[in-house]
């Protein structure tokens, strides 16, 4: 009887953790079931160019896994048994039932309102590949001189606007942000940044905090009323409520608990992956939601688990990070180092260089992804027999 393992989820850390178990583990031993909403893999860190009017590589579920012994399923998860070991379902076949031997849950996160007013019913995002395709319709009917607000001054933000304005110079952007834009950066980056935010005719509204979304403007605590024909709601990111209505250990802000080879610290036959796990990096520091920990997160997750069922050592390495990325538009860029625990350094590499280092991570990240079968590790194992003999719950 085949070992059935179900992930949840095909962003970066679903996706890759489904082709390196593909890649670890014997087709006779195991069945991999990899339940995504879309038919595609989406470079969600690429969306702010997609809702400018760029488009992206079509990249089929389908296609990419062809071959590798995963079972690519198109159907929204609508909520999760961790006792009875089944996912509730409803795709192109109605609602049903999928039961598993583990569970890989990656479901990833989405915009955050914060109880804003108005931001459900004005508000854009840029979370999801129909978010950035709704925001690209609504840009192209602004006419020049259109006003854009892009509302958060973290990565995403920063992102979006400076995107929005190099590919429309002739509407008029602006960003706010409750602290500062960029201002977790180096000197010499936030320089830069304020370089070319004013070079690109960027507003910057800092400690303006949004109380109120409305069809035309925001409305702030310090800058006053903000005009904004479109608002782009990059104020943070949370995840969805299905873990937490589980009996998943879960943290106050949904996220499944894990312990440091990705395994819920409550069901011992779940790993969570990406945005949704709450998981201990470099200096007892938790990772933070971003594409630099969804791909080590899912290889740590998938080596374990190919481990313990193989019968062999568990490898458990410390996730940390080199590096934060930022676009700024497609000519201009920000590469800044950070120690393992994420504190800024002070080297830096900006302009074109920058922009081409975030290039090539971002392209590496997609191509990781799209050729499961050509990367590491190449020797799959063999289950070993008391994890293929545990008997399984019944389900209905």
């Amino acid at each position: 009887m085949k070992h059935r393992i179900v992930v949840l989820g095909a962003g970066y850390a679903g996706a890759i953790t489904a082709g390196r178990l593909a890649k670890r583990l014997h087709r006779d031993d195991v069945e991999i079931t990899l339940v995504n909403a879309d038919t595609e893999f989406v470079e969600r860190v690429r969306l702010h160019q997609l809702a400018t009017g760029q488009d992206l590589p079509s990249r089929p579920l389908r296609d990419l896994y062809a071959g590798t012994g995963v079972r690519v399923r198109q159907a929204w998860v609508t909520a999760v048994d961790a006792d009875r070991k089944s996912v509730a379902l409803t795709g192109e076949h109605g609602a049903e039932t999928l039961g598993y031997d583990t569970l890989v849950y990656a479901l990833g996160s989405t915009a955050a309102d914060h109880g804003v007013p108005g931001v459900a019913a004005y508000a854009h995002t840029v979370a999801g590949k129909q978010d950035a395709l709704r925001l690209r319709d609504r840009l192209g009917e602004l006419e020049p001189g259109g006003t854009v607000l892009v509302a958060g001054g973290g990565l995403t933000g920063i992102e979006a606007a400076t995107e929005i304005a190099e590919a429309r110079p002739d509407l008029k952007v602006a960003i706010a942000a409750r602290g500062g834009v960029g201002d977790w950066l180096s000197d010499k980056a936030q320089g830069h940044l304020r370089v070319v935010l004013d070079r690109l005719g960027i507003t910057v509204h800092e400690r303006a905090d949004i109380t109120r979304v409305e069809a035309n403007r925001v409305v702030t605590d310090a800058a006053g009323e903000i005009p904004a024909h479109v608002t782009v709601w990059t104020a943070g990111f949370t995840v969805h409520p299905i873990a937490a209505a589980t009996t998943l250990a879960v943290s106050d802000t949904g996220r499944i608990v894990v312990d440091g080879t990705m395994r819920s610290v409550s069901h011992p036959d779940v790993y969570a992956v990406g945005d949704a796990a709450l998981a201990e990096g470099a200096g007892g520091k938790h990772l933070r939601m971003s594409c630099a920990t969804a791909t080590p997160m899912a290889w740590q997750a998938a080596d374990a688990l190919a481990a313990r069922l193989t019968g062999r050592k568990v490898p458990e390495t410390t996730i940390g990070y080199n590096a934060q990325c930022i676009s700024l538009g497609r000519r201009d860029g920000i590469l800044q180092r950070v120690t393992t625990d994420d504190q800024m350094t002070s080297s830096v590499f900006t302009g074109r260089a920058g922009a081409r280092i975030k290039e090539l991570i971002c392209s590496g990240a997609a191509w990781s992804v799209s050729h499961p079968t050509m990367m590491m590790p190449t020797r799959r194992h063999r289950i070993a027999a008391t994890a293929a003999a545990e008997p399984r719950p019944v389900t209905a």
